[in-house]
């Protein structure tokens, strides 16, 4: 019974700890989201977050928040604190100076420079150290984290919103508005959480779209528009407004195309051309990993949508799905060249969600387990 005690008491304050890490959503990209917890006989005395990448990590934020001495007392720390010097000291040090009684881990940081060591630094120094609680939970919130770390490149989330027969836009190429206000600024916050927007040149030539976070408090993500030939006019809101803006082309575009969108501090980065002759959207991924750009929200158009999804290059997956049928219209996702049902992308939904009148479909990457009947 004091095993099933302690589980439930750690996952309470766990819980509470994630709640705290979900407060740098937006703010600490390319580190991770980290809450930290600090108890003693069952009350919360310190509570820490990180706020931004460059400053304090979640345990020193708890610790200086502290209203009495952390001595003795347990920590509650998200994912597996630091054992290096990077633009702050190693946490591990700090909590090891500080002497807490029991330090609750939720898991293990899979960066190579920390993995492990700084779970093996506090239990050398005689710290009682539990891992895995509320793992998968912990896992989740940083899965961001956890794939830029382990491959370079950013984590891809696909979003679009459809009418209930599939279609994106009517015939016409009218899509304002498929979806509810309520869904615009769900939309918007996803924006204000991810590094980068990348939406295709079709989808600016109908749209001509801002791509800013403007109906939420928030930052506005890096606006990446991929335009193979740079043919788009320069006048259009993404070139106009002097924000962060990457025009992606290949060397196929025209010089004084580039030109005109580089007087406008528009940068035009070139990337090598797929067999299509279109921009090598993995090749695009690569660099902009090494740009530290760790979360992509691909917006579309149809075309792009489907390059991702046929290029293997999804992640996350978001539809939002409006209760609207238009008939003939332009479909959400085009020809992946699959003709047998059994070789069809596999997702596993996560939640289902309502926003204003729409349903909001989220899906990772992977088949689900069907067990049969």
């Amino acid at each position: 019974m004091t095993v099933l005690k302690n589980r439930s008491t750690d996952e309470r304050f766990m819980r509470r700890a994630l709640t705290l890490a979900r407060k740098g959503e937006g703010s600490v990209s390319p580190n991770p989201l980290v809450g930290a917890v600090i108890v003693r006989e069952g009350r919360i005395i310190g509570e820490g977050w990180h706020r931004c990448c460059g400053e304090n990590h979640a345990e020193i934020n708890a610790i200086r928040d502290a209203t009495e001495t952390v001595a003795g007392a347990t920590f509650y720390i998200t994912l597996e604190p630091c054992s290096h010097h990077g633009r702050t000291p190693p946490c591990a040090e700090a909590l090891i100076a500080h002497r807490p009684g029991r330090v609750v881990i939720g898991a293990v940081d899979p960066n190579p420079v920390v993995s492990g060591r700084g779970i093996e630094a506090l239990r050398r120094s005689g710290i009682e150290t539990e891992v895995g609680v509320l793992e998968e939970a912990c896992r989740e919130i940083n899965r961001i984290f956890f794939k830029y770390i382990r491959t370079g490149l950013p984590y891809v989330t696909l979003k679009f919103a459809q009418t209930l027969d599939g279609r994106i836009a009517a015939a016409s190429g009218d899509s304002r508005w498929i979806s509810s206000p309520p869904s615009l600024r769900f939309a918007h916050r996803l924006r204000a959480v991810h590094d980068a927007i990348l939406v295709g040149a079709n989808t600016v030539r109908m749209d001509n779209p801002e791509l800013t976070c403007r109906l939420v408090r928030g930052r506005d993500p890096l606006r990446i528009v991929v335009d193979s030939g740079l043919r788009l006019p320069p006048d259009a809101n993404i070139f106009s407004d002097g924000k962060p803006t990457v025009a992606v082309a290949t060397r196929r575009a025209a010089a004084e195309n580039r030109c005109l969108l580089e007087k406008k501090g528009v940068e035009v980065l070139e990337i090598e051309e797929d067999p299509a002759g279109r921009v090598d959207l993995r090749q695009l991924l690569t660099v902009l990993g090494k740009r530290k750009i760790s979360s992509v929200l691909v917006e579309g158009g149809a075309a792009v949508s489907t390059a991702f999804l046929k290029g293997n290059l999804v992640d996350r997956l978001l539809i939002v799905l409006a209760p609207k049928i238009v008939g003939l219209g332009v479909n959400a996702v085009g020809d992946l060249g699959i003709r047998r049902m059994e070789d069809a992308l596999g997702f596993s939904f996560q939640r289902i969600t309502r926003c204003g009148a729409d349903l909001i479909l989220d899906a990772r990457i992977g088949r689900p387990k069907i067990t049969p009947s």
